[in-house]
């Protein structure tokens, strides 16, 4: 039987709003108790509408996302076009139940972001280490589920704004580091639009006090 992923204290954030995906990963790639490095990139740009973020094993993760990113970047040059969000999702998830049923199966759970430009809308997948995907206005993967999640349940809704979407992950990361005993050394935020990726400047260096 498969071993569950080991977070490590790891954290990966993803929300959707009216034309826009972001996705927020912690910067401190750890080992135990011990972090190894305070700036670490965990996301991977697949495409120009298509951004990857992920946590497990620390062999798996840049394997698997080396891999994906190679072959949807050989697919757009073989085919002169880019897959969309969810179809770029279908594949990554049958190369895990791929991975799942053979004797070296990947350890590694991610979120898929992108905009698609024929919807004109933006996506947001949960996939995990057993091959489930399912599509969601937001998500979370490590510590940030446990955390985070009623966050977002409660201040969410399919239109925010960006300016609203940045609110709602500042008071997740507030809280995190208001409760999370792990020092994840901030996130790494980039975004996705109709014209394309940017990463986006975070103030990870605000003092919260806990009440």
């Amino acid at each position: 039987m498969n071993k569950p992923v080991k977070t490590r204290g790891e954290v990966l954030l993803g929300i959707t709003g009216k034309d826009f995906t972001i996705i927020a990963a912690s910067k401190a790639a750890m080992r135990g108790a011990s972090i190894l490095k305070t700036n670490d990139d965990k996301t991977k740009t697949l495409n120009k509408h298509t951004l990857m973020a992920l946590v497990g094993e620390a062999g798996d993760t840049i394997q698997f996302a080396e891999y994906v990113q190679a072959n949807i970047q050989l697919y757009s040059k073989r085919n002169a076009s880019e897959l969309s969000p969810s179809e770029t999702s279908s594949f990554i998830r049958t190369e895990l139940a791929k991975s799942l049923r053979s004797r070296n199966p990947y350890t590694v759970n991610l979120l898929l972001g992108g905009f698609d430009a024929e919807t004109q809308k933006p996506q947001l997948f949960w996939i995990d280490y057993l091959a489930s995907c399912v599509p969601l206005p937001y998500a979370a993967h490590g510590y940030a589920q446990y955390y985070c999640l009623s966050i977002l349940d409660k201040h969410h809704h399919p239109d925010i704004s960006f300016e609203q979407g940045m609110k709602i992950l500042r008071m997740c990361t507030d809280e995190l580091k208001r409760r999370l005993p792990i020092d994840f050394k901030g996130v790494l935020v980039k975004v996705v639009t109709k014209d394309g990726i940017r990463t986006e400047e975070y103030d990870n260096d605000n003092i919260v006090y806990a009440p």
